[in-house]
């Protein structure tokens, strides 16, 4: 869902860097996932397709927050209206 958000605090050789990973579309989400010591982020199409991938080794992930988007889906701009 557009707004979902995964940031992903990192250790750089002692400094932490924080990355995000937004959903950009309307019906696109964030997945997270974690295989063979590597942590994978991953926007992805309603139809599976990846549209693009962040990939941190998991010994360097500090800290990994997901934030959901709200729940209630957004509503098209009236065109034409006028404000009183």
């Amino acid at each position: 869902m557009k707004g979902d958000r995964v940031e992903i605090m990192i250790d750089a050789g002692g400094v932490t860097r924080t990355y995000e990973v937004i959903a950009s579309k309307a019906g696109r989400r964030v997945e997270v996932s974690t295989r063979r010591g590597v942590v994978e982020v991953s926007e992805v199409t309603r139809s599976g397709g990846v549209v693009r991938t962040a990939r941190f080794m998991s010994s360097r992930v500090l800290a990994l927050v997901e934030h959901p988007a709200d729940g209630e889906p957004e509503k098209p701009a009236q065109r034409g209206a006028v404000s009183p």
